[in-house]
């Protein structure tokens, strides 16, 4: 063969470490705090839902390419609950789209938006697909970092977040081939999720520069601080903000695949002529179920949010007591640790990779170095993310396990 079969823009991209260290816990037998999916199923009652949409035959072939009409009332309907009291509302016709996830929304999202040579500003550490999407798309990434609140001598406005964003960092990184800013709150990994002060930031500078802003939410019920607020909700966002949001973190489905898009017509107009080419459609029986899913109860969000609570609490204090440097979580269901404080012989010297991948042999828990979600890996070198989505019993062996380091 002439030349490799992997085209440029995909080579940088090999298996993710994701399945690297889920492979890893497999075969040493350890608890899996790396990958962020929930050891238990969502609700009952949801579960059911889509079980009787099959038996009924709802969904069973290809349901309508923009999504069934009552999923997509129902996500407009979500919004409007949750946000109509910022003057955000959609409708379910012309202004939501359902994917195959919220992977799938972004990946439409770029490969409608960008073009070769597009710049694309995100803030690291990020979602590693969005830097295999954004090369997808033929755009150029440019990352801005985001730093721990204390390293940037506190920041106004950052809210209760142990990881703050740069605005200066932000409006310089902005240059005439800039095309869109890809956002995330609550963000994973750091746990951060964005004040009023830091959105209206980025609003101001989108519309000052005429730029699109794709802003991943799927988090955005798993709020611990501060609250969350949609960035189209801002002057002059709307127009310009395609707003992804996702069930699998929200009801404990991550199998079934159910995201959306929520945006202006034209704006999802252009998604959807991306998305149509990609899975066409996906997840009929399950759309229906999570119509149902989005019309819960404002208990169960509530419940959600205070039980994810106390697993942050759980195993953020159990990792202090381990000796790391802990980064308590505003939001999401990730903690951030940064390793040195366990020593050069425990943490590799700062390495995050060597330590995550002796950590299972060692202790028998698996992490994720954070080191995989920046462009500048030297700055996320230290730092080890930890995911508490888990039944309390499996972090309570965890941070059992864990205190051996510290020993």
């Amino acid at each position: 063969m002439g030349r490799p079969p992997l085209n440029r823009r995909l080579a940088e991209f090999g298996t993710t470490i994701f399945a690297e260290m889920s492979a890893l816990a497999v075969r040493t037998g350890s608890i899996n705090l790396g990958q962020g999916f929930p050891d238990t199923d969502g609700p009952e009652e949801v579960r059911e839902a889509a079980v009787r949409a099959l038996r009924d035959g709802r969904g069973n072939q290809y349901p309508p390419g923009p999504g069934i009409p009552e999923l997509r009332t129902a996500v407009a309907d979500h919004q409007h609950r949750f946000y109509g009291h910022r003057g955000l509302s959609y409708d379910p016709d012309t202004e939501v789209l359902v994917t195959a996830g919220a992977t799938e929304a972004i990946a439409a999202s770029l490969l409608a938006l960008v073009e070769p040579g597009d710049e694309v500003i995100a803030l690291e550490p990020y979602y590693d697909s969005y830097a295999a999407c954004v090369a997808m798309a033929g755009g150029t990434r440019v990352p801005v970092t985001l730093r721990p609140a204390d390293e940037n001598g506190g920041v106004d406005g950052a809210g209760d977040s142990a990881y703050v964003l740069d605005l200066d960092e932000l409006h310089d990184a902005v240059t005439d081939r800039t095309r869109l800013i890809l956002l995330n709150t609550p963000h994973n990994p750091t746990g951060t999720v964005l004040s009023h002060d830091e959105l209206a930031a980025v609003a101001r500078l989108a519309v000052e520069r005429d730029l699109l802003v794709v802003t991943d939410e799927v988090y955005e019920h798993l709020v611990f601080e501060g609250e969350h607020i949609p960035l189209a909700s801002f002057p002059g966002m709307r127009e310009r903000t395609v707003t992804i949001g996702s069930a699998g973190k929200t009801f404990s489905f991550t199998g079934w695949k159910v995201g959306w898009v929520t945006a202006a017509p034209e704006l999802l107009s252009a998604v959807r002529s991306a998305k149509q080419f990609l899975t066409y459609v996906s997840s009929g029986p399950f759309q229906y179920a999570v119509a149902e899913a989005l019309a819960l109860p404002d208990s169960y969000f509530t419940a959600l949010r205070e039980d994810l609570r106390a697993k942050r609490d759980l195993l953020a204090d159990g990792l202090a007591g381990a000796g790391f440097r802990v980064f308590r979580p505003a939001g999401t269901y990730f903690v951030t640790t940064d390793i040195r404080p366990l020593g050069d012989a425990t943490s590799h010297g700062g390495d995050g990779f060597a330590f995550c991948r002796a950590l299972p042999e060692r202790v028998g828990v698996v992490a994720i170095p954070n080191a995989v979600f920046y462009d500048h890996q030297d700055q996320g070198a230290p730092f080890v993310r930890f995911a508490f989505c888990k039944r309390t019993t499996v972090l309570e062996e965890a941070v059992s396990r864990l205190k051996a380091l510290a020993e």
